[in-house]
């Protein structure tokens, strides 16, 4: 691991993890406010209902504060990071699914960075979370205030007509049908059986550049961690986010929009891929054949050389380093929010692939992930001639450990430089701890919105998953956007900074 001195010497605000540590042991004990709940909003159970609320009330200028002061009474993470979910889910509009909505998309992936945090910063993330919560909160209420109403009982059919009334519902686009039909499958099924449900519908249009299976990945991943009691108001916001039109007046179920023709299309086409696929072989040659593809070729293109490969005995493993890749290289071209969200929508994909158990949703999700990529390339014609296998290492000046500072002050200065860096730091230490470690430490003091950890989370993550060569250069893509030492501290540091010396 980076020795944490060598580490702190090229970043900004050294101080601040050390300040952050004592937070707990310094605030002074501050009581929940109580205040009568809204009749338009829906209610939660009573053992989480007061820890909403203090999240919901309290000001930004003091929430940390008294959430600090609630830890030190005893305050469990997953107790904070459930009602951290539940708020976003209940006073956030899921509407379009990103923008002020990465409050809840993000929380999962500051779960993440949680997990795989050293113990002294592993509140830091949750903490960094509900700061987003209450800005997004504020843009909410502009926006004109939306809420999640309480279920209307009347109108939830019985458990013999949930699945179908559900599926009816979402095929036909119809909100109040989806929501009433949504409670009554959540109250009988179980978490397996809606998730083959879900992710179809997240991965079904290309509305929203992707957030839609984001969101099915991330709601179901905090379920399995804050527990499936917490599950039918969290469905309830999945389901309406999944039926934004992005402002489209005419029915897609009954129009032929460009976000839903790779849907239709894979429908059809995955009846080409053949029994068996599931054991084909790894090949070495298959990321390249897509990364050449994905550089020109259409959604359609891509579907069709995926199933090619799988008719060749190709394994999907191998397909997917393809599109991650693939999503790196996107990335290194043209760096930004439309690129970015091909590695995070392929990273939920991916997890959605491995969880799903029906055969057709599995051909399906392989599918839609190749056809989608194409999507991330923007209208540019333009596109830097930056191919991600090809790029040639560089090995970085600075020895051992300090090898990784230099690198991440390069990313200040130049980032394809420090991306060789990478590549050569890696030649001679396979092991990547030391890089995933500094990355993410950073993204902790110099993160500014919730793509920062959106997508070091995905990546990170993803990386592990990957045989060489392809782990090493998608790590290299990424410093295309991940936070460099020199990049000034976010404001959460400062204010807590300030906070710890008044």
């Amino acid at each position: 691991m980076l020795p944490r001195r060598s580490f702190l010497k090229t970043t900004a605000g050294a101080g601040a993890l050390a300040a952050l540590g004592n937070l707990l042991s310094q605030l002074p004990a501050v009581s929940a406010e109580e205040a009568a709940l809204d009749p338009r909003m829906v209610r939660f159970q009573p053992d989480i209902e007061s820890l909403v609320r203090l999240l919901e009330q309290t000001p930004r200028e003091e929430v940390l504060e008294k959430v600090a002061a609630q830890m030190k009474r005893g305050l469990s993470y997953t107790h904070l990071l459930t009602a951290l979910l539940l708020a976003g889910v209940r006073d956030i509009q899921p509407r379009p699914v990103g923008f002020k909505f990465h409050a809840v998309l993000v929380v999962n992936s500051a779960h993440l960075a949680s997990l795989a945090s050293p113990d002294n910063e592993r509140w830091l993330p949750i903490f960094w979370a509900i700061n987003q919560f209450k800005l997004s909160q504020a843009a909410n209420i502009r926006e004109g205030d939306w809420k999640m109403g309480p279920v209307d009982e009347a109108a939830v059919p019985p458990s013999h007509r949930a699945r179908q009334a559900f599926i009816e519902a979402m095929d036909n686009w119809d909100e109040s049908a989806a929501d009433a039909a949504i409670v009554g499958l959540v109250r009988t099924a179980g978490a397996n059986e809606l998730f083959e449900i879900f992710v179809r519908y997240g991965a079904r249009d290309f509305r929203d550049i992707g957030h839609k299976a984001i969101y099915v990945a991330n709601s179901f991943r905090c379920l399995e961690v804050i527990g499936w009691q917490h599950a039918e108001p969290v469905l309830r916001s999945l389901a309406y986010a999944l039926l934004d039109r992005s402002g489209a007046t005419e029915n897609p179920a009954k129009a032929d929009f460009a976000a839903d023709r790779p849907f239709r299309q894979n429908l059809e086409l995955l009846k080409e891929i053949p029994e068996g696929w599931l054991d084909g072989k790894p090949n070495a040659d298959a990321p390249k054949d897509l990364l050449q593809a994905l550089r020109t070729g259409s959604a359609g293109d891509l579907s069709a050389l995926t199933i090619k490969l799988l008719n060749q005995g190709i394994a999907p493993r191998s397909i997917f380093e393809g599109l991650f890749d693939g999503a790196g290289e996107l990335l290194m071209q043209e760096p930004g929010i439309l690129s970015l969200h091909a590695m995070t929508f392929t990273n939920a994909i991916h997890y959605a692939w491995h969880r799903a158990q029906n055969d057709e949703t599995r051909r399906l999700l392989l599918l839609q992930n190749a056809a989608f990529l194409p999507l991330y390339r923007g209208n540019r014609a333009d596109k830097p001639a930056l191919h991600i296998d090809s790029l040639e290492p560089l090995t970085p000046d600075a020895k051992g450990d300090f090898a990784v500072d230099e690198i991440f002050a390069e990313i200040g200065k130049d980032r394809l430089t420090a991306a060789r860096k990478v590549l050569g730091y890696l030649q001679g230490h396979p092991d990547p701890t030391p890089l995933t470690d500094a990355a993410r430490r950073l993204i902790f003091l110099k993160g500014r919105d919730a793509h920062d950890y959106k997508f070091s989370s995905a990546v990170l993550e993803d990386c592990s998953r990957l045989s060489q060569p392809w782990r090493d250069r998608l790590l290299a893509a990424s410093v295309f956007y991940f936070r460099g030492s020199s990049d000034a501290d976010n404001e959460l540091v400062s204010r807590t900074r300030a906070a710890l010396a008044g």
